[in-house]
């Protein structure tokens, strides 16, 4: 288990450095404290999915805590909410139940029964994508990201955590300009109407894609494996794939024909988009597998059409299954959610 007080020193040290990322800090130590402030501190709770999002914003949540409660006797653990997505990756809640021991989480495990309905899959166009307001002070102040489709599974399991803990009326939420209809909300924003009373708190609403690793390496924050192999954003293992662009040239045969490069032959994007489209556009009764998704394409559509085009058998030319860089090599950032598939295009609230 974590100490609160050794994340609050390591935290807030680096808020106070010439670090870049000690503006982003202290703005999220900010935006945490005012929110506990309005709501209470027994009273605010944190979403937490596993994501690395996520991740950055349970440790941050720990410093304050930490430096909160460093003169008082108070260990009673952190409210939680973790609400599962449709055929959750199975090392994602593994990692998600560490945490809870790790971090000393009061984690309310909730799996509605639309559960269908809770995840959003689609990506805002990059040239979509707005700085916003100014959302330390927003004008004419906290708002709702206004009425979404496709949120009746996320509805649900907030009205099952506030019958279960009615005294909770703030949740921490991961979310960055960059999700979809982030670039909407501000640093509080209230739930829609119809929906149950939380204000919603959103700390690292300005972090970047690097900005997030660069916080999670740099203090050695453990974060799910699964971005150890290319997964750049999680969700449901129906839409979830390594994303393409992290694709690493595969094992060569030596005595296969020499091909000029593997980027001459197979476009990840193209592999990964039309796999999904003709095969994985809704939940199917067995997950696709990343791998056999590329291998198959490879093997079928992209070697295939060299071969005739050529007069050439590359066949056998890969030896090994596709391998990805780790998601912190990413370096494109409007490329996060590449390796997320197509599916009914909703956003829930």
């Amino acid at each position: 288990m974590i100490h609160l007080q050794e994340v609050s020193k390591q935290i807030y040290d680096l808020a106070a450095s010439n670090d870049p990322l000690a503006p982003l800090v202290n703005e999220a130590l900010d935006v945490i404290n005012e929110g506990l402030d309005a709501c209470g501190e027994d009273q605010v709770s944190i979403s937490f999915n596993g994501g690395k999002d996520c991740t950055v914003l349970l440790h941050l949540f720990a410093g304050v805590l930490g430096k909160r409660r460093a003169a008082s006797e108070h260990t009673s653990p952190i409210p939680a909410i973790y609400i599962a997505v449709p055929s959750p990756f199975p090392v994602l809640e593994e990692f998600i139940q560490d945490a809870a021991k790790d971090y000393n989480l009061d984690l309310f495990y909730c799996r509605p029964p639309q559960e269908d309905s809770i995840e959003t899959v689609v990506t805002p166009a990059p040239n979509a994508i707005t700085k916003g307001q100014d959302y330390m002070h927003p004008l004419p102040g906290p708002r709702g990201v206004g009425k979404a489709k496709g949120g009746e599974g996320m509805r649900q399991a907030l009205e099952m955590y506030k019958a279960q803990f009615p005294h909770i009326n703030g949740i921490l939420i991961g979310t960055r300009r960059t999700d979809p209809h982030g670039d909407r909300i501000s640093s509080r924003c209230p739930t829609d109407e119809g929906w149950p009373r939380f204000d919603r708190i959103n700390p690292i609403i300005n972090w970047s894609y690097a900005d997030v690793w660069s916080f999670l390496r740099q203090l050695k924050v453990p974060y799910c494996k699964l971005y150890d192999e290319g997964y750049t954003s999680l969700g449901s293992t129906y839409n979830t794939f390594p994303n393409p662009a992290l694709l690493m040239t595969p094992a060569m045969n030596p005595d296969a024909p020499p091909i000029p490069s593997a980027s001459s032959i197979i476009s990840p994007t193209t592999a990964l988009t039309t796999v999904m489209s003709n095969t994985h556009a809704t939940p199917q009764p067995e997950a696709l597998s990343p791998t056999d998704v590329l291998s198959t394409y490879i093997s079928s559509t992209h070697i295939t059409s060299h071969d005739v085009a050529n007069g050439n058998n590359y066949s056998a030319a890969f030896t090994s299954p596709p391998r990805y860089q780790p998601a912190y090599m990413l370096k494109e950032d409007h490329l996060e959610r590449a390796g997320r598939g197509l599916s009914i295009p909703t956003v829930a609230t």
